[in-house]
């Protein structure tokens, strides 16, 4: 994006640092114009198709002149029904689809929404980093102060919430977290949530869980809802999007469930903000979201024969790089030999001598910077073609 010279100052916009992965971006956009070919593993965008049936929904909707008017900011009451009926079958949660569930226009759009309602002046919020980015920048844009919560393999991350916690006054108000995590991929089972809402309830303190993820597990895992946890509905809310498990991210569409105090919030602010999104979109969703299934386990199963592609090529260069649990990403930890120059000028290295393009871990906030993220939305030919590339540039 071309910079402009700016004479005024926006308070909000103030508050937003810089944007760290811009750099690479353009580095990568500049090389595509020069003609070279660039492997994208940068931004976690899914390639695959969204299922037929669901476009055919589309289309047959989009057809009915009805449908073209202004839509319910909220969703329309089917979807919301649609969403709680595949709470109830996936997690066996039980939801009210009038106070306890609202649709959104993807999830980042909900969770940014959800903070400017929730937060204000003055209000606390416990972030784990590294996240994803949207985690951090929706409560500086609500004019929040966030709390950083180190994030990683060889720490008790319930404990660092704790001592976060206990250390912050006045004290948090709010958490945000996202299991299966972006992009550490880092998963967590049911005992942890449970520790979550004991703690969040002692100290009323709200909880907000991003489970966009869920869906892409592998081995055997199966991700857990934090609203499986009984009284969890007393201080969370759960955010989820389709954009990944029915392959449908320039849909945008995603939803907000659990705590009708929060989910009220949101309506509340949503119906000044916006119309709800074009009504066949919504219509569509109910029919992925009801209709056959089959399509998210190949889904799963084409994002686990990526991973394992990748993250075998890697180990079998000298790059050694865990396979995830879930996610649609590998988090892997620079080389040794190259760790001292930080993920950003390693990034821009791949870039130029293997035409790969990756994530700079510290685009996604402190504790970062010795990782880079690949996105799995390249298929296995070029993941092969790609690790072949990295293999020369690095010579481990």
């Amino acid at each position: 994006m071309t910079e402009v010279k700016r004479k005024r100052k926006f308070a909000r916009i103030e508050r937003l640092p810089p944007y760290v992965l811009a750099e690479v971006t353009n580095l990568r956009v500049q090389a595509r114009r020069a003609g070279e070919d660039i492997i994208d593993f940068g931004m976690g965008n899914p390639d695959l198709p969204t299922p037929q049936h669901i476009v055919d929904k589309l289309i047959e909707a989009a057809k009915k002149p009805h449908n073209h008017r202004y839509s319910a900011s909220r969703g329309i009451t089917k979807l919301r029904h649609a969403i709680c009926d595949w709470y109830q079958r996936r997690h066996g949660v039980s939801l009210d689809p009038e106070t306890e569930a609202i649709v959104t226009i993807g999830s980042k759009e909900g969770i940014s929404h959800l903070m400017l309602a929730i937060t204000g002046p003055g209000d606390s919020v416990l972030v784990p980093t590294p996240t994803y980015p949207i985690h951090t920048y929706a409560v500086a844009l609500a004019n929040g102060d966030v709390i950083n919560v180190p994030l990683s393999a060889d720490a008790d991350f319930f404990e660092s919430l704790r001592h976060a916690f206990e250390r912050a006054w006045p004290r948090p108000k709010t958490m945000i977290i996202n299991f299966p995590h972006n992009p550490t991929t880092l998963c967590v089972d049911l005992p942890f949530f449970e520790k979550v809402v004991d703690f969040a309830r002692e100290h009323d303190l709200m909880v907000v869980h991003d489970l966009a993820y869920s869906e892409i597990a592998f081995d055997g895992y199966t991700a857990p809802s934090i609203l499986q946890v009984p009284g969890a509905k007393e201080v969370a809310v759960e955010v989820y999007t389709l954009s990944k498990t029915y392959n449908m991210p320039g849909w945008r569409v995603g939803f907000c469930v659990g705590n009708p105090e929060m989910v009220y919030a949101l309506q509340r602010i949503k119906g000044y903000l916006d119309y709800g999104m074009f009504q066949p979109i919504q219509i569509a969703s109910i029919i992925a979201l009801n209709g056959p299934q089959e399509c998210v386990e190949e889904t799963r199963l084409v994002y686990q024969s990526r991973r394992d592609a990748l993250c075998d090529g890697l180990t079998r260069i000298g790059w050694q790089v865990e396979k995830p649990r879930a996610t649609m990403f590998v988090w892997a930890r620079l080389p040794e030999k190259y760790r001292a120059m930080g993920s950003v000028e390693f990034s821009k290295l791949l870039l130029s001598r293997a035409k790969v393009a990756v994530s700079p871990g510290a685009g996604f906030g402190e504790g970062g910077d010795e990782y880079v993220r690949f996105a799995l939305v390249e298929n296995e030919h070029r993941t092969r073609q790609a690790v072949r590339g990295v293999r020369d540039a690095l010579k481990l």
